[in-house]
């Protein structure tokens, strides 16, 4: 623990190392709103229309003129918000870790109040991917219901995730890449009579129900990854919510190995985050509370930058 405040330095290097390097396999939302980093606080959202992923003609005649491509157009204004927390050691606490080998508080402090970050954008990143309004009438189902939900024996998951696809591939020219739903509606799923019985004899093993795993839906599919986001938040009286809720959303998201570079690659969403952040700022006491305090804080935006690039499937649990 530290043992002085004086002339402490406003960010800590190596806690903003933990602070950036923290991750956590119950948050999904990079997977539909990948993080890419700007340099101001403001903006415009570079959004993306299907001129971004249509074929041009690249031929050209002698003492023709060269055709342009312009990547992406000037939308909606965005604005980084700041979010700040601070994680509170009391010195009880540090008296009783000492006596335990391997227990390290200021990564307790600094990645505890970074999960509390990273939960709030989690939130923030359903919310903007299962807003049915955000999508245009081709790119999202009916309000699946009765015996055509996925937890019904007469669902239709693959009927209705090919619809999907087809619907992102003719607004956008690419299929889907990427298939988030939620823990219950992955649950309804994978239990779906029809979907069992593709994977229940598959020539070389047989396989039931229990051992569907998101990656072999992602090949039933035809997506390049099916997501499950598990992550849940206690409300002000103490019931736990679905984050993801009773929805599955298709999306065109540029993958780590296909180029993501910027905010300028055509993506259903992103995550502009200030450059630098997160970053944690050197611990401090309070000696009203007898407490270290750890701040974190993280400027960042969830935007929609291609929302024809998704498709949303509405209540199939």
């Amino acid at each position: 623990m530290p043992t002085s405040n004086a002339g402490a330095r406003i960010v800590d290097p190596i806690l903003t190392n933990i602070a950036q390097g923290y991750s956590s396999m119950e948050f999904v939302g990079n997977n539909l709103f990948p993080e890419v980093y700007v340099g101001a606080a403001g903006g415009q959202i570079v959004e993306f229309d299907r001129d971004a992923f249509r074929l041009y003609t690249t031929r050209r005649s002698p003492g023709g003129s060269t055709r342009e491509i312009l990547f992406g157009y000037s939308g909606k204004p965005f604005a980084l918000a700041n979010h700040r927390l601070q994680g509170v050691i009391p010195r009880e606490h540090q008296r009783d870790a000492s006596a335990v080998a391997g227990i390290a508080l200021d990564q307790v402090g600094i990645e505890g109040t970074m999960r509390a970050i990273r939960l709030a954008l989690e939130v923030e990143q359903a919310n903007l991917a299962f807003t049915p309004g955000n999508y245009g009438a081709a790119n999202k189902s009916a309000v699946l219901a009765g015996a055509a939900k996925w937890s019904a024996a007469t669902g239709t998951p693959l009927t209705d995730v090919d619809a999907g696809r087809e619907a992102v591939r003719a607004a956008c020219g690419l299929y889907p890449n990427v298939l988030v739903m939620s823990a219950p509606v992955f649950n309804a799923c994978k239990n779906n009579p029809n979907v069992v019985n593709r994977f229940q004899y598959n020539g070389q093993n047989g396989m039931d129900a229990t051992q569907i795993t998101p990656a072999m839906l992602a090949g039933l599919f035809n997506v390049g990854k099916v997501v499950v986001g598990a992550a849940v938040y206690w409300n002000d009286v103490g019931v736990a919510q679905d984050i993801w809720g009773n929805y599955a959303v298709l999306a065109y998201v540029p993958q780590n190995g296909q180029g993501l570079r910027s905010r300028y690659d055509p993506s259903f969403g992103y995550t502009y985050v200030m450059q630098g952040h997160p970053m944690a700022e050197e611990p401090f006491w309070d000696n009203d509370k007898a407490s270290w305090k750890y701040p974190v804080e993280m400027e960042r935006a969830a935007v929609l930058s291609g929302i024809a690039a998704g498709y949303i499937i509405q209540t199939p649990n």
